[in-house]
């Protein structure tokens, strides 16, 4: 449908399967415009860092290859059969701004896991913090860090952030080498000072700094306020026992936030963060707690990619045909993401910032006004246009439309567009 004919559908398929076509190239014009976006803003910048799985039907996995395998059900025996899940994994790294604004993709890298094999029984005869981080699957966070940074070309202004599959220790030297910040959830009670305690060892002995109060909700969705005593902490951090001999100490900044009692209906918030960035009074604790809560978004980018675009649905036959389509999907979905974020942000922009003029003019015709509109025409009154096509009530008391309703709305206002296109040329 997208394609319209014979013809161009199979141009499409030759493009995919075209030797000389790759991530790099698609998204390259993509990264560029990223680029300029951030030299537009000021302040820092956050880059998100993740990483999602792509599953595919196929009888075959061998084009593809697996990310996985999962227990199936057991034999007549009783024994477990195993599953292997066919795809690809994406590690991505998505530039944001403090209020939530999505300025682009800076960074992405695909793999399967047939790479690593070999590293991953290697890592059950000897230590896993001894194995070099080049024969890690975990090099990924590291490739993206150097790359996003590279992108942007502002290090000093970019502050990466990941979960706690990031806590790695030459991400944290990587970061300090290039000259740029991170904010790490840490999962790994590292030496500290001298060497003969750790990490948790100093938190545990820190004073209290402060208390902070933020909504949340429980596993039903009702709301309640959740009151969180704060500790920070500027330790001398060692490298692992197997790496001393590679890489220096570091003089890095722990936050500690854990929430007071036992809350009903869902887990307690504990979040141990690592960061570079000062922190030198409660309150910039408390800004890198809201930084990191922003991690979500990326997660929400994921979502379109796969619940919007329909990633996983594609029928290409091989590894790199899948992931040039998803590299396209991957701008439509930053697409978005962009607009449902800046009715947020920017409300009061022109319109001509997202829409063309076409567009513009087939939502004046068919989707009218609710209200008397004012002479000054707004991004915000065309975006919840859009998602009024995708099934957006705009009643007074409704929260701003999200991204299903906009992924819905865009769809709808592209087969409007393609139907005028043809009244046109139909005379």
């Amino acid at each position: 449908m997208a394609c319209q004919d014979w013809a161009n559908a199979k141009a499409a398929y030759r493009f995919f399967s075209n030797d000389r076509v790759n991530e790099a190239d698609i998204l390259s014009g993509h990264f560029e415009a990223t680029n300029e976006r951030f030299a537009a803003t000021d302040g820092p910048i956050l880059v998100l860092h993740d990483t999602t799985e792509f599953s595919f039907q196929r009888d075959r996995t061998q084009p593809i290859g697996i990310t996985h395998k999962v227990f199936a059900q057991r034999d007549k025996r009783g024994r477990p059969r195993l599953h292997t899940v066919c795809g690809i994994l994406m590690h991505s790294s998505l530039a944001l701004t403090p209020e939530g604004l999505p300025l682009g993709i800076a960074a992405i890298k695909f793999w399967s896991r047939k790479k690593f094999k070999g590293c991953n029984a290697l890592k059950k005869k000897i230590n896993p913090t001894r194995v070099p981080i080049e024969k890690k699957e975990s090099i990924r966070w590291l490739e993206n860090l150097r790359q996003s940074t590279a992108t942007l070309d502002d290090p000093a202004r970019c502050v990466h952030i990941g979960d706690r599959e990031s806590d790695i220790y030459e991400l944290f030297c990587a970061a300090q080498e290039i000259g740029t910040h991170f904010l790490v959830r840490t999962c790994v009670d590292r030496l500290a000072g001298d060497g003969n305690h750790t990490v948790a060892d100093d938190m545990a002995k820190a004073k209290l700094r402060g208390q902070h109060r933020i909504e949340v909700r429980d596993v039903h969705g009702n709301p309640s306020i959740a009151v969180i005593d704060i500790k920070f902490e500027k330790l001398r951090l060692l490298p692992p026992i197997g790496k001393q001999k590679q890489y220096p100490p570091l003089e890095l900044t722990v936050i500690h936030a854990q929430e007071r009692g036992k809350p009903k209906n869902r887990k307690p918030i504990d979040w141990k963060l690592i960061t570079d960035l000062p922190v030198k009074s409660c309150k910039d604790a408390i800004e890198k707690l809201q930084w990191y809560a922003l991690r979500w978004k990326i997660e929400v980018f994921h979502k379109i990619l796969k619940s919007g675009c329909k990633a996983e649905d594609s029928k290409l036959r091989t590894a790199e045909r899948l992931v040039n389509l998803i590299s396209v999907f991957c701008i439509v979905s930053w697409r978005i993401f962009w607009m449902t974020m800046l009715n947020r942000a920017a409300p009061h922009a022109a319109p001509t910032l997202a829409l063309t003029a076409t567009e513009i003019n087939l939502l004046d015709r068919f989707v009218p006004d609710k209200a008397k509109p004012s002479n000054r025409k707004s991004i915000s009154r065309y975006l919840i246009k859009i998602a009024r096509l995708g099934g957006y009530l705009a009643r007074a008391n409704d929260p701003a439309p999200g991204n299903i309703v906009m992924w819905r709305g865009l769809s709808r206002l592209a087969n409007i567009e393609m139907g005028a296109s043809a009244g046109r040329n139909c005379g």
